[in-house]
């Protein structure tokens, strides 16, 4: 009777850490029915360790399944704004407004003054800011105030605002942003 119940018992523990564990859980200890027993079975990477230098079997880890998993790389988009000979290159980001700024590309439109730290224009087509993060850098931000509908190039710090929407990044061209003026073209780098 008590072999039928350590093999249910041995059983049921295998079927709990093949169905529980994970790599960044600790295995729970195995402990034998003897009552003077009190060493718990090493982790499995641990038993794998002591076997090969035992010269026993091993125990082959399996990957969880977040090992070796290659993250996809986030697709890199580039926005160059010309105006005269000058251009100024923006990284955009993975946010829906920056995705309905890029379809609206190429763009050739008129720049405008805005205080004493941006420059501004308006994109034929409002920007749909679903999943899109909110500015929270300063100098070099691309953004996006939703109230008023404008695109904003930062050259200089700001105040976060719930309703300012980050684009991209400058990348290079940074300390041109402020003489901006006239007309702009915005395209596409291929």
């Amino acid at each position: 009777m008590r072999k039928a119940f350590s093999i249910i018992l041995l059983c049921l523990m295998v079927l709990v850490f093949s169905a529980c564990g994970t790599e960044n859980e600790s295995p729970v200890p195995v402990t034998s029915d003897h009552p003077s027993s009190e060493t718990a079975t090493p982790p499995l990477d641990e038993q794998s360790e002591s076997a090969e230098s035992s010269g026993s079997s091993t125990i082959t880890k399996i990957p969880s399944a977040t090992e070796d998993v290659e993250e996809p790389e986030s697709m890199s988009r580039q926005i160059s704004v010309q105006f005269g000979e000058n251009t100024v290159i923006y990284e955009l980001n993975d946010g829906t407004a920056a995705n309905s700024l890029y379809q609206q590309l190429p763009l050739t439109i008129e720049v405008e003054d805005y205080s004493t730290n941006e420059k501004i224009f308006y994109p034929p087509q409002e920007l749909d800011t679903i999943n899109s993060p909110l500015a929270q850098a300063g100098t070099g931000t691309l953004a996006y105030y939703e109230p008023w509908g404008d695109v904003v190039f930062f050259y200089g710090d700001y105040n976060e605002n719930p309703s300012l929407f980050e684009l991209g990044q400058v990348l290079s061209g940074g300390e041109l942003i402020s003489q901006m003026s006239g007309t702009i073209t915005i395209k596409a780098v291929e």
